[in-house]
């Protein structure tokens, strides 16, 4: 083997070598980036586990408020006789009648006015 084939020959294996690397090179930034995705999916599914918790005691709340507002209601005491001048005058049903005059306070004059705005 003459002395020029053997730097061929030398420079052709590092010329594999560096292919090779590269290639593996390449092989791991792939890998990288799958592993960066799935952490970025787990983080993300974390943060909706998260806003969908939030949701749900949001909406525990309100509807815990919503109670107490009904039992507060239900205590505030009307007439008869209101609840059917509101009924005849506004031409509403008796249960929207009740609600809104227990929500004025048994006051017929600011329910008529709420209903009318």
């Amino acid at each position: 083997m003459t002395e020029e084939e053997n730097v061929n020959g030398n420079s052709e294996e590092s010329e594999k070598s560096q292919k090779k690397g590269a290639k593996y090179d390449n092989a791991a930034a792939d890998l990288e980036k799958v592993t960066d995705y799935a952490e970025e999916k787990e983080i993300s599914t974390q943060n909706v586990a998260g806003a969908i918790s939030a949701i749900g005691d949001r909406r525990n709340k309100e509807a815990l408020e919503k109670q107490a507002r009904e039992k507060e209601l239900l205590k505030v005491s009307i007439k008869k006789e209101d609840v059917d001048l509101i009924v005849k005058e506004m031409e509403i049903t008796r249960i929207l009648a009740e609600r809104t005059l227990r929500e004025h306070h048994g006051n017929v004059v600011k329910a008529l006015i709420a209903l009318t705005d």
